[in-house]
């Protein structure tokens, strides 16, 4: 596996690794177990670029492609997946949409500030009666001269408790349906804005989601990406990004159990020897590092395409479906080589259980991805 990857690949990697093993997991477990968001690290990250992976260096980005930034992403969520998350969230999920359709006023008022992580940002799409329906959306946004009048209750907002700059998915008008769904950017501090409860999440407990509600909210017209009843095409696409990090996260999860898993067989003993000896555990081990690098492979390949230009919707499907699936499989199986163990806050998979079941939700539940991979499939046939 890692000979698809160049030298500067693999240096990333390197780089990425060091960081995250001396600085986030000394402290994952704590983090996990208080739900605390870890500013004293975000702040390392921030200077290093991981808040700014593929922003251009002009502004103040880390200039990378999407195959490196499947790297970090990976890498981070191997010693701590809510960090993971925000970190993909913030990157794909609230820069790609300001760079994709923002003006160049827009880019250089947000973006720089995102890219060096002084300020998180969130995708605020969701709300307690949209969800994999994001047609169904009942946040407004009336014009008013020179600003819109936003309600809304966008709920589970990744980020959502430490996030300044969000992206609100609203109607524009109520009455044009689908088309008739736009985007508008809000900053936390703006009259209206109002976070609500972190909270209190089986997994990625160092992730402060929380629902983020919008009360005749006062938002500059200035603020809109796109133009008006463009929302769901800058959701679609946000959403297609956001999957190849989510299934690099969902690696991250699963090659974290593994390595753990190997570790404990290896020194277990029962019946006189060690576990590993024991061809049972040799069996999952053999399925756990398969399914890995096949996720691996997957996510790689819907990141190359990305990165060449090439329609990568399928592939991205593909990849976030794939990873998820066996980030809770290799989890499980990690947990079971641990026996009673795995069953315990004293060890690591326990938290990497509770941590992989949620990337076969968020970002598109496995039967949407379904969905999308069959309808494309079935474009290519006809």
């Amino acid at each position: 596996m890692d000979t698809l990857y160049s030298e500067k690949n693999r240096v990333l990697r390197r780089s990425v690794r060091s960081f995250c093993e001396r600085e986030i997991m000394p402290i994952a477990k704590d983090i996990d177990q208080e739900a605390r968001f870890p500013w004293e690290v975000v702040e390392k990250m921030g200077k290093l670029g991981y808040f700014g992976i593929q922003v251009p260096k002009k502004l103040s980005g880390a200039g990378m492609d999407s195959v490196n930034y499947t790297i970090v992403i990976e890498e981070i969520s191997r010693v701590c997946a809510g960090l993971g998350l925000c970190v993909t969230v913030h990157n794909s999920m609230a820069i790609y949409p300001i760079m994709g359709f923002g003006t160049g006023e827009q880019k250089q008022k947000w973006v720089p500030s995102l890219a060096r992580g002084e300020k998180i940002g969130a995708f605020c799409l969701t709300e307690p009666n949209a969800g994999s329906d994001a047609t169904a959306i009942e946040a407004t946004a009336i014009r008013n001269g020179d600003h819109y009048v936003v309600n809304a209750n966008k709920v589970f907002v990744t980020n959502g408790g430490v996030a300044d700059i969000c992206i609100i998915f609203v109607r524009t008008d109520p009455d044009a349906g689908r088309k008739g769904t736009s985007v508008i950017v809000a900053e936390r501090g703006t009259p209206g804005f109002v976070v609500g409860d972190i909270e209190d999440l089986s997994g990625m407990r160092s992730n402060p989601v929380s629902s983020i509600r919008l009360y005749d909210c006062k938002v500059p017209v200035e603020n809109l990406l796109g133009r008006e009843g463009s929302g769901l095409k800058i959701g679609l696409q946000a959403l297609d990004v956001g999957r190849i990090g989510i299934g690099a996260q969902a690696v991250g999860i699963a090659q974290a159990a593994l390595e753990e898993a190997v570790k404990y067989a290896n020194q277990r003993r029962q019946f006189g020897v060690p576990i590993a000896k024991h061809q049972a555990i040799q069996m999952m081990i053999a399925d756990m590092a398969t399914q890995v690098d096949s996720a691996r492979l997957m996510v790689t390949r819907a990141a190359y395409l990305k990165d060449h230009g090439k329609p990568f919707t399928k592939a991205t499907a593909m990849a976030k479906l794939h990873a998820g699936e066996v980030s809770s499989q290799v989890a499980d199986m990690a947990v079971q080589i641990h026996g009673g163990y795995g069953y315990s806050k004293s060890y690591p998979v326990e938290r990497y259980y509770r941590d992989a079941r949620v990337t076969r939700i968020y970002e598109g539940t496995a039967e949407i991805h379904r969905m999308v991979i069959a309808r494309e499939v079935l474009n290519e046939y006809k």
